[in-house]
């Protein structure tokens, strides 16, 4: 509606109420992830250059993360990141597919989307306004540290979070 795109519309009342997701709390959806493409902490999962794969790695990294023992405020934060690497590796890297992979030591946890692509990521500078290009930010704030390790055919984007070891 012309003129009208900062205010908000009424919404017809609905009867029911959509299930809401929580990275905090290992569901259905995350299970069969896991069941049919695999656990990233044990292999590499190889999953489709897609759209829509960005919610499979999220949920298999729900999964992971929370079998790890981590505080919900970890698992979000993992869930989050994991969903800026692929969505880069899908929307930049032109791949049929990628691979991601979760590893765990002591006082820390790493993940990686390796991808055939040898073009390097960007970390770009991020206005307030911005409604894209905030991916690498995001994985620059929230994690430890990342980085990018080039290899004969194509990359492997990471990054680590420290973790408290019980």
């Amino acid at each position: 509606m012309a003129g009208l795109e900062n205010v908000e519309q009424p919404r017809a009342q609905s009867r029911t109420t959509a299930a809401r997701w929580s990275p905090a709390v290992e569901d259905e959806r995350a299970q069969k992830a896991l069941e049919l493409y695999g656990n990233p902490a044990e292999e590499e999962v190889p999953l489709p250059s897609l759209p829509e794969s960005a919610a499979l790695a999220r949920r298999l990294a729900q999964v992971v993360v929370l079998r790890w023992g981590l505080s919900p405020k970890m698992v979000e934060d993992t869930v989050l990141l994991v969903s800026e690497l692929v969505g880069n590796a899908v929307r930049h890297t032109g791949a049929r597919t990628f691979v991601l992979r979760m590893r765990r030591r002591r006082g820390w946890i790493r993940v990686e989307v390796r991808d055939p692509s040898r073009g390097l990521p960007c970390l770009m500078p991020v206005q307030e306004l911005d409604v894209s290009g905030r991916g690498l930010f995001l994985v620059d704030k929230l994690s430890d540290r990342w980085g990018v390790d080039l290899l004969p055919r194509g990359k492997t984007t990471w990054f680590e979070m420290r973790v408290a070891d019980r």
